[in-house]
């Protein structure tokens, strides 16, 4: 294959594709591929529908959920975040419908701080980042996935020490807090720490 067939900007061209696994949840590709400097390799990606992650404050506190995470086997803390398993069409319904069934909150504003890939060295996946402000409770309704599933409110110098000390670890939960603090110095706006 001749450069002439990668597209501008692209060092790797797919030669063929094959779906090796399906669920509910998530897909498994693998492709042949073939790399500008001649070599040929594959490429495994895992294809999940977009997602959501939401940052929740209120009064100067920060929502979040502490859950057992299978891939780790340990219980962790983070934002509440997820998706639908389906292609979605309003990215605000989904964290929504994530911030109610986690956390069992309503968001009178929710606003779109941005959206990022999740791990794209082998996974094709987005996340819209929200902001979810004016929150008053509603009824929890969360997955069976989430049965375990606890919330917890946290002084933003609180959500900060656990950040910086290990104590949060979720990738999607650090972008999150640093996007909202970029957003935050761009604007000025923001809920009051």
């Amino acid at each position: 294959m001749n450069p002439a067939h990668f597209a501008a900007g692209h060092s790797i061209t797919t030669v063929s594709s094959r779906e090796v696994y399906r669920n509910p949840w998530m897909r498994l590709r693998e492709d042949e591929i073939l790399r500008s400097n001649g070599e040929k390799g594959i490429y495994g990606v895992v294809e999940k529908d977009p997602a959501a992650i939401i940052l929740p404050i209120e009064n100067g506190r920060v929502w979040l959920v502490e859950q057992f995470r299978y891939t780790i086997r340990q219980r962790a803390l983070e934002l509440p975040q997820g998706g639908w398993e389906m292609e979605i069409d309003d990215p605000e319904e989904l964290a929504r419908g994530e911030l109610r069934e986690e956390i069992g909150m309503i968001a009178a504003d929710m606003t779109l701080l941005g959206k990022l890939w999740i791990a794209y060295g082998f996974t094709r996946q987005q996340q819209y980042v929200f902001l979810a402000t004016g929150l008053t409770p509603a009824e929890k309704d969360p997955d069976p996935e989430e049965h375990d599933l606890t919330a917890h409110a946290v002084s933003i110098t609180e959500f900060e020490r656990m950040l910086l000390d290990g104590t949060i670890r979720d990738g999607c939960t650090h972008a999150a807090w640093g996007l909202y603090l970029t957003w935050k110095a761009h604007n000025g706006a923001g809920p009051k720490s």
